[in-house]
C-alpha cells in the first residue's frame, strides 16, 4: 500500500530540487576554501565570462530580483570580486564587473561546474542532454 504523503507520481521540480541540493553540496564541497555562499558562487559564475553586466541583468541571469541580489554583490564587492561602475552613456545603470581576483575566482568556479555537470551528464545522449535543457528552460520561463 502507498503512503498517501508520498506522490505516487515522479514530479519534476521535485526532482529539480533535489538536483538542486545535491549539486549545490558537490559545488561547496569542492569550493570550500573559497568561503563563498552558494548565491556568490552563482553570480560570479554568471559573470565569469569577463562581460560586465547591470544588476537587472545579473538578477535575470541567476535567477534572483535585483533588491536581493544587492547583499550578494555588497560582499562580493568587499572581498574584492566586483567593482561596481556605470554603464557608459545611461549614468542611471550600475554596471557589474570582476575584478582581477574575481575573474580568477569565477573562472574556477565555472571549470568546477564544467566538471561536475560532464561527470553528472556523461552517460547521456545528445538527445536526452537536448531534452533536459529544454526542460529546465520550460520550467524557468513558466508564467507565475
Amino acid at each position: 500500500m502507498k503512503s498517501e504523503s508520498v506522490p505516487s507520481e515522479w514530479s519534476a521540480l521535485l526532482a529539480l530540487q533535489r538536483a538542486t541540493h545535491a549539486t549545490l553540496q558537490v559545488l561547496a564541497a569542492q569550493l570550500v576554501d573559497m568561503d563563498l555562499t552558494a548565491s556568490e558562487i552563482n553570480a560570479l559564475a554568471n559573470l565569469a565570462d569577463g562581460r560586465g553586466r547591470t544588476v537587472s541583468e545579473l538578477g535575470a541571469a541567476v535567477g534572483t530580483r535585483p533588491t536581493t541580489l544587492t547583499s550578494v554583490l555588497d560582499r562580493l564587492e568587499r572581498r574584492g570580486h566586483i567593482t561596481r561602475g556605470t554603464r557608459p552613456g545611461d549614468r542611471r545603470a550600475v554596471l557589474i564587473e570582476l575584478t582581477a581576483s574575481g575573474q580568477l575566482t569565477a573562472t574556477t568556479i565555472r571549470q568546477t561546474i564544467a566538471d561536475l555537470e560532464r561527470r553528472a551528464l556523461d552517460g547521456l545522449s545528445a538527445d536526452a542532454i537536448a531534452g533536459l535543457r529544454a526542460g529546465l528552460e520550460a520550467l524557468t520561463e513558466a508564467p507565475s
